[in-house]
């Protein structure tokens, strides 16, 4: 028996006269997997997806759904659910006529139709709201309506637009975690559309981060973040010390003439490469302490934060670095003027090839 992926992307492209919006991508999506979209504005993510809903058609490459090509069918016959940023739900129908509305278009009985928004309605735990139009309703609870409306006829594939974008932070810090309990609850494949980092890294099983049209990398949030393959990917995800190095091998580097161990996801030996260390891998070290690499500098700043403290120091050739560290009672005591000593281990630095350098 052969087991076919939920969604596979062959060699994707679409182009409007010389304009590339989305080049050659290519990506399979697994059953009941949660699949984020990530880049900035303008990087052909929200191209890509409405390729895949057949929305737009693609210039090459093909959509397969359920071991079905789709790639000319029609976007009613895909079986794809939609949700986006606006909601779009009908302001004269009751909650439970708007998640009703998928249903009814599709011919199912009274019986089925009471059963299943009932079910859904549990799910997004909306029950006492049934009655009320989407007037009456939070941004919120708005939104669980059009999440609901998608979950109820059960589509193949989920596709979401920054469904997020117009809710306030505290809103849509809760919104994600219920996206996603929802999403697993019903074992739905969702592909999702956002730019915001922080989002993608909350709620992903995988992101495939998008830059300039191509897909710049794919893999579970732990690998773009800890294990970058671009400067991009290194840059936009998180925040990172990115320090100028020669590559000597596969696991060490030279900058300014001191050897420093790392890993190198891609080979770059003898050429010009970029050293990238998260702050919070970054160590304050004690004046005996050893460490597997270390970096000597001044503070110019440190600031508490809460739980951590943000140190910012500069070394003796006028890099900037930022190390987070564990606040303590009383603070770090760490003026400006301080002389440090900053350690990383090489597990947690990457030296990736430099922009511009040759290949």
């Amino acid at each position: 028996m052969t087991t076919h992926p939920k969604l596979r992307v062959k060699a994707l492209s679409k182009s409007y006269a010389n304009f590339v919006a989305l080049a050659d991508a290519s990506f399979d999506m697994r059953e009941g997997e949660f699949l984020t979209l990530l880049g900035p504005s303008g990087s052909g993510k929200t191209t890509l997806l409405s390729l895949i809903a057949g929305l737009a058609a693609p210039s090459s490459g093909e959509i397969w759904i359920d071991g079905r090509n789709a790639t000319h069918v029609p976007s009613k016959a895909r079986d794809l659910g939609l949700v986006f940023q606006n909601y779009a739900l009908f302001p004269h129908l009751s909650v439970f006529e708007n998640i009703a509305f998928p249903l009814r278009m599709r011919r199912r009985s009274q019986a089925d139709i009471r059963q299943a928004v009932g079910d859904v309605l549990k799910i997004v735990q909306l029950e006492a709201f049934s009655e009320r139009l989407p007037a009456e309703l939070s941004g919120g609870q708005q939104q669980r309506v059009a999440l609901a409306r998608c979950f109820v006829y059960q589509p193949s594939i989920i596709l979401m637009d920054e469904p997020l974008g117009a809710l306030d932070k505290k809103l849509r810090e809760h919104m994600q975690r219920e996206i996603r309990r929802l999403s697993r609850e019903v074992g739905a494949s969702v592909i999702y559309v956002t730019h915001d980092q922080e989002e993608a890294l909350v709620m992903s099983d995988r992101i495939c981060l998008v830059n300039k049209g191509r897909l710049e990398q794919i893999g579970a949030p732990s690998d773009l973040y800890f294990t970058p393959q671009t400067l991009f990917a290194a840059n936009f995800i998180g925040e990172s010390n990115l320090l100028d190095v020669e590559a000597l091998s596969a696991d060490t580097v030279s900058r300014h003439g001191a050897t420093l161990r790392c890993r190198t996801p891609v080979p770059i030996a003898g050429r010009r490469a970029t050293l990238v260390v998260r702050p919070e891998s970054l160590k304050l070290l004690g004046p005996d302490e050893p460490a597997e690499n270390i970096i000597e500098a001044t503070v110019e700043d440190a600031v508490l934060t809460g739980p951590l403290t943000r140190v910012t120091a500069r070394d003796g050739r006028g890099d900037l670095l930022v190390a987070v560290a564990p606040s303590r009672l009383g603070g770090l005591a760490l003026a400006p003027g301080t002389s440090v000593r900053l350690g990383f281990d090489a597990r947690s630095a990457v030296a990736l090839a430099a922009e511009g350098a040759p290949s």
